[in-house]
């Protein structure tokens, strides 16, 4: 009875005249949403990566539709087709084979000519890898840096992952199965003792879970080929802050007390000039404070 209220509201919000960017399961059909189910439902057309994919979640929710493919190549000119659908009072919903659209999958272009054209665009929130992966990863600070699907070459890749040897903030990024062996030996050449969460098949019938350093994940892939298969998300934990030198009692104190009003940045520089510290020691040694608080 609540289910099927809280499905009829949803219903009830669905405008004309408006595209939908609907996150559908990332594996297991269930993670659906009911606001996703009621956009589908009520879709006069729905834009689809992979029709055939599409046509299947359809199916198992007993759901049959105009389908419409919209992919990377062909996005920006079917863009004029779903503008006159929605010009005619339609209901659009775009979807992409797994996750949310326009997140490394087809939806940004078409999303930004349907705004152009004066149409609304909604969202209907759902199942995120991403967050998904975070969520178990152990991560204890706020703040990551998304990087989408790595490079496929290496010496770009080995360039991109250097860049995050000192990172300050997790870093989640998506990986292929045939280049993950290659992904973990850069990575453990780079940082061998940096911890990381490799989420493989999240939310699939076989979803696995490595975690440890890099080098002990990279070792974990190395004997058992199972781990070289499915969708993968790679969570890097923060780079841990370097031992604050050179940091005098005074400047330490008057660090502390810059650092509690003003930016890090700031307050080094103006703490440097006070004490005679010198302005990275000082800038170091207020980054590890907050790291330890």
């Amino acid at each position: 009875m609540i289910q099927e209220t809280h499905y009829q509201k949803a219903l009830a919000r669905i405008e004309p005249a408006a595209l939908y960017v609907v996150a559908t399961p990332i594996g297991n059909l269930s993670d659906i949403t009911l606001h996703a189910l009621a956009v589908l439902a009520r879709a006069d057309v729905v834009c689809a990566e992979d029709t055939r994919v599409t046509q299947q979640l359809l199916a198992a929710y007993g759901l049959s539709k105009r389908l419409l493919s919209v992919r990377e190549h062909n996005e920006q000119q079917m863009a004029a087709k779903v503008i006159d659908s929605l010009a005619a009072g339609q209901v659009v919903a775009q979807v992409s084979d797994a996750g949310t659209p326009a997140v490394c999958d087809p939806g940004a272009r078409l999303a930004a000519q349907v705004r152009a054209a004066g149409f609304k665009v909604v969202p209907v929130a759902g199942a995120s890898a991403v967050m998904a992966a975070l969520s178990v990863a152990g991560v204890t600070g706020s703040d990551f840096y998304f990087a989408g699907f790595l490079p496929p070459k290496g010496r770009e890749k080995h360039t991109r992952l250097a860049q995050w040897q000192e990172s300050a903030s997790a870093v989640v990024m998506f990986e292929s199965p045939h280049r993950i062996s290659d992904t973990l030996a850069q990575m453990a050449a780079l940082y061998p003792e940096r911890n990381l969460m490799l989420g493989r098949e999240i939310s699939k019938t076989f979803e696995t879970f490595l975690c440890g350093t890099v080098a002990e994940v990279a070792a974990q892939v190395a004997a058992d080929a199972n781990q070289t298969r499915g969708e993968m998300v790679l969570v890097l934990h923060p780079a841990p802050p370097r031992a604050a030198q050179d940091v005098s009692a005074e400047g330490a104190r008057v660090m502390g007390i810059l650092a509690a009003e003003l930016p890090t940045k700031q307050a080094a520089t103006l703490a440097a000039a006070i004490s005679g510290d010198g302005k990275k020691a000082l800038y170091d040694w207020a980054l590890a404070q907050k790291k330890e608080a």
